[in-house]
């Protein structure tokens, strides 16, 4: 067996705890697979004497984690800080200054500097490793890098936040059991029970969804990585009516991340849709996580999985550090990283489907009329329609599902009907996605 492959750990929390755990207590396994040691020499946090289930006296301790990444007992930098920038940004670029491989689950540096960071990693003659940066213990970076690269990519998409499907999980089921199903209510039992962060922003806003997504684009089309091109909606305007609506037209409403690559270019876009209940996405709840890849030989590739928690984080860091230990160098984006396209932006305006559009209107005659001569004048077809309460010269919910139609022609729909005087609250749209 040859020499053992020195880790230093920059981090930890839930995750570099974990990781620490899973590299001790599965040393001899891990020792077999990779034909070498794995051994952790160091460790760098922000409190020494804090307890996280590890005996951190074992390690080299550090308090300057950049100093960790340029220290000469380590091969293997990890890097589980967190972060687009400050100390997370500064340990990446000192290890990969210094010529270390470097493992990270950091997906909001990835999705920024991702393209850099690669570059600087082929320059030194170093891996950069981040399986766990998206989706957790899915396998998704790897399946789209190896498993996958004998086709080629058109589309990937996903639910790639657990915190957002937690709350549309739960929001459906309460309407199922006839209550309201808010949103409000069900974010406050999701931070109760861990789900979601005491300033959820970045989860329920698309933020977190979007730097994945910005990271699988790179992954399955070659290319270098846009975060600024994402189109990005959350989740918050998402209510128990349309829950309610959703299930009454066959749908389950979900927050994906689609990215799709075609001969105009890149289209990226973090979004809630509503997705058929025949399509197996539809069926992924609580905090689980699905990826679906569509390759041109092999149709659609489905994983599904744990997408966040110490475990799962912990498995997909590992396994980089594996890879590493084998002496693979796959490029971190698929292909070299001055092979990487610079591929155009595709407008969300350009996007051609169906729409689901909830109003607030008067009940009054001539109301639907009035819609009506809106989605007209723009081209756009109606599919079906719902108004089922009936209290005269009070707001009433209208719905209604539209035939394929351009993204721009509904923008122009919508904001005609806005202007309608019997409408009360601006017009709520979800987009359809046939999966």
């Amino acid at each position: 067996m040859t020499s053992a492959l020195r880790i230093g750990i920059a981090g930890l929390g839930t995750v570099g705890a974990a990781t620490v755990r899973l590299l001790e207590e599965e040393r001899e396994l891990l020792a077999r697979r990779c034909g070498r040691p794995l051994e952790v020499r160091a460790v760098s946090a922000r409190e020494r004497g804090r307890s996280r289930g590890i005996d951190v006296s074992r390690y080299a301790w550090f308090d300057d984690p950049a100093a960790l990444a340029a220290a000469a007992e380590v091969d293997v930098v990890v890097e589980l800080i967190g972060g687009a920038d400050g100390v997370a940004r500064e340990v990446a670029r000192a290890a990969l200054r210094q010529r270390k491989h470097l493992v990270t689950a950091n997906k909001a540096l990835l999705a920024h500097e991702g393209t850099a960071l690669a570059a600087c990693a082929e320059a030194a003659g170093v891996a950069l490793g981040f399986e766990a940066a998206v989706a957790g213990g899915i396998p998704i970076c790897k399946a789209l890098r190896e498993g996958l690269a004998a086709n080629p990519i058109t589309r990937v998409y996903g639910i790639l936040n657990g915190t957002c499907n937690y709350i549309l999980s739960a929001m459906r089921e309460a309407v199922q059991r006839g209550e309201r199903g808010d949103f409000a209510p069900i974010l406050a039992e999701a931070q109760r029970l861990g789900y979601a962060e005491a300033e959820p922003s970045f989860d329920v806003d698309g933020i977190d969804t979007a730097h994945k997504l910005a990271i699988l684009t790179g992954l399955a089309f070659g290319c270098r990585l846009d975060f600024e091109g994402i189109h990005i909606e959350g989740i918050r305007g998402i209510d128990g009516t349309d829950i309610a609506f959703a299930l009454e037209l066959g749908y389950h409403i979900k927050l994906l991340g689609i990215t799709r690559r075609s001969e105009a270019g890149i289209e990226q876009r973090v979004h809630p849709c509503m997705v058929p209940r025949s399509a197996p996405i539809a069926h992924v709840e609580g905090v689980l996580n699905a990826v679906v890849a569509d390759g041109r030989y092999v149709g659609a590739s489905f994983f599904e999985g744990r997408g966040a928690g110490g475990g799962p984080t912990a498995s997909a860091v590992v396994a980089d550090v594996i890879e590493i230990a084998r002496g693979a160098r796959a490029p971190a984006f698929s292909v070299p990283a001055a092979a990487l396209d610079r591929l155009p932006r595709v407008p969300l305006e350009e996007r051609y489907g169906a729409y689901y559009i909830r109003l607030m209107v008067v009940d009054r005659p001539g109301v639907i009329a009035d819609v009506a001569g809106a989605l007209r004048d723009h081209g756009v077809s109606v599919e079906a329609m719902v108004q089922r309460q009936r209290d005269p010269g009070e707001p009433v919910p209208l719905v209604m599902t539209t035939h394929e139609t351009p993204e721009a022609a509904m923008q122009r729909t919508l904001a005609q009907i806005a202007r309608l005087n019997s409408v009360v609250e601006p017009p709520h749209m979800i987009r359809i996605e046939a999966l």
